[in-house]
């Protein structure tokens, strides 16, 4: 207890971090939601093809993640050093490489749309609906990465309100832009998956345009220009290598994986799909505060190494493990207490309703691991410098642990879609284990050079 924190600053700069994060990404994810509620309200298959398509989506989503997470480790230490020229110079590197990643994306999805959701379901419906959908989503990709890296960036130096305006502004677009274009009303056309994919473009231009116009126009610490986003500095290019590679290849491994998971359960039927859907997009929001809670502890982490600080890391860190079991907890029951009401927004029924129930019962129990092992290392022990440890430590879990056997229970053994999803989410317990003796030896706060 000695080691607590008992500064009110400290709670009060991770709470307001971790819950305008929190904020920005609930409503981010419940604009999925009510796509997948309007989408189910249609058709089983409308629902199934996007919820594939979102797969694709969700891997740009965390390669273009793994870039902002180098940007953000690095801009974070500048900004407790006060560097804004380095930070100015971490942000054209960072969209630099989230730009490549994107236009490669964008050309094989566009391109090749059949082959890309083929990989994911054998179900003719769902891969005529997926392609459809994923056609007009590849566009908004460009969009996407834009507005995620200005984001990623303003939050390293604690700059969060704007994401949650543009976010607010999104869902209501959205959720407007859908209820015309899925079903028609209003004398608008009825387009099914296609009328949710051009909702979701339309509301990524105009958060684009939001968060372009408050960088340039409104913000004040950065004070960024566009001749700043044009600049390269070679020796920060390999600082930012050197410390962002593992991060991006983290998240893109574990993006794959997620891919590798969806094809596994897609090829047990559409019910697996539609159930593991709706169960991984209610998490999804459940669990904002805890995922935030990790982006909160890397800005703090990095910012006190930036600082020089030293001596405040070992209680933030202790103090910060406990804050998120009480997260965790909490967040497994709010899930737990919910599923029932949530899956009953849903037009399912039969297998799909039963397996959404039961698919969103493991989660409630791995959440509590998800909340302590990944802000632990993915938060505190990355943004200290070793982000190698966590690429490797991912890969060892997912790669020869969790996939291997989820596929032998599913195609070798017919175990049923209930216990594959477990063995797909076991790690998130196992990995708990690793977090706690790596976390407490204090040997990943390291310096950059």
């Amino acid at each position: 207890m000695k080691n607590l924190v008992r500064d009110r600053s400290f709670y009060k700069t991770f709470f307001r971090l971790t819950l305008a994060v929190a904020f920005q990404n609930v409503i981010i994810y419940a604009v999925n939601l009510a796509d997948n509620v309007m989408l189910g309200s249609y058709s089983d298959s409308a629902l199934a093809g996007a919820a594939l398509a979102n797969q694709i989506q969700f891997l740009l989503q965390m390669m273009i993640g793994g870039v902002g997470e180098g940007l953000l480790v690095l801009s974070s230490r500048y900004w407790g050093e006060r560097n804004l020229p380095q930070i100015k110079k971490t942000a054209s590197i960072g969209l630099a490489c989230a730009s490549v990643v994107t236009v490669i994306m964008f050309v094989v999805v566009f391109c090749f749309p059949e082959f890309v959701i083929g990989l994911l379901t054998n179900d003719p419906e769902a891969l005529a609906e997926g392609v459809k959908y994923i056609r007009i989503m590849s566009f908004s990709y460009p969009f996407f990465m834009a507005t995620n890296i200005i984001i990623i960036m303003l939050r390293s130096v604690e700059t969060v309100k704007i994401g949650m305006v543009m976010n607010l502004i999104t869902l209501v677009t959205n959720v407007s832009l859908n209820y015309l274009l899925i079903f028609g009303h209003f004398g608008f056309p009825e387009l099914g998956a296609q009328g949710a994919a051009l909702a979701t473009l339309i509301s990524r231009i105009i958060e684009t345009v939001v968060v372009v116009t408050y960088l340039f126009a409104i913000d004040k610490k950065l004070q960024m220009k566009v001749r700043d986003f044009l600049g390269f500095d070679k020796a920060l290019f390999k600082l930012y290598i050197k410390v962002g590679f593992p991060v991006f290849m983290s998240s893109f491994s574990w993006g794959i994986a997620q891919s590798f998971q969806t094809a596994i359960l897609g090829h047990m039927g559409k019910d697996a799909i539609n159930a593991n859907s709706i169960a991984a997009t209610v998490f999804s929001v459940i669990s904002v505060v805890s995922y935030a809670s990790a982006s909160a502890s890397g800005v703090i982490i990095a910012k006190t190494i930036g600082e020089g600080k030293l001596d405040r890391i070992k209680p933030y860190t202790i103090t910060m493990q406990l804050l998120y079991l009480v997260l965790g907890i909490t967040s497994g029951t709010c899930l737990f207490l919910v599923k029932d009401l949530i899956v009953g927004l849903y037009a399912i029924d039969g297998t799909a309703r039963e397996l959404a129930i039961l698919f969103m019962t493991v989660l409630s129990v791995t959440l509590v691991g998800t909340s302590y092992q990944m802000p632990c290392l993915t938060g505190i022990v990355r943004s200290g410098g070793d982000t190698k440890f966590v690429f490797y430590n991912d890969l060892v879990w997912m790669w020869l642990i969790v996939l291997p056997a989820a596929f032998l229970a599913a195609f070798v053994f017919e175990a049923s879609p209930l216990w594959v999803f477990a063995i797909l989410k076991c790690d998130q317990v196992t990995k708990c284990f690793i977090a706690v003796v790596k976390i407490n030896r204090f040997k990943w706060v390291k310096k950059f050079s």
